[in-house]
């Protein structure tokens, strides 16, 4: 189970920026994880409540943003969604996409004690 030590990089990012901006609280952490990633949300999930639990970062949130995969069609240029089952875009019936996205692993968003969102690359 790799999710947590995912969960733990998280945390370390997290404690990263207390470090930095000590007088703020920081109560939710937000993460993009794509379909491809190789990460079972639920599973990082859990992880991440049992390393947050009892330490200073109580009651840390965690809130994921599941990215399906995402393609765009090289004859129509429409980007959509699709299962691995079936590639073709839904306007043109097209097969031949390029790959956009669904692989994601990154931290996307801290939200600290004033509501507002510290964004991150």
């Amino acid at each position: 189970m790799h999710e947590i030590g995912i969960a733990n990089s998280v945390l370390d990012a997290v404690r990263a920026e207390r470090r930095r901006f000590p007088a703020r609280h920081i109560y939710k952490v937000g993460v993009r994880i794509g379909e491809l990633a190789g990460v079972d949300p639920d599973a990082m999930s859990f992880c991440f409540e049992a390393l947050v639990r009892g330490t200073e970062l109580e009651p840390l949130a965690l809130e994921i943003e599941f990215c399906a995969r995402r393609y765009q069609c090289r004859s129509c240029g429409r980007s959509y969604a699709a299962p691995k089952e079936d590639l073709a875009c839904p306007d043109c019936g097209v097969r031949d996409s390029q790959f956009l996205g669904g692989d994601e692993l990154e931290l996307a968003y801290l939200e600290v004690e004033d509501g507002t969102r510290a964004t991150r690359a």
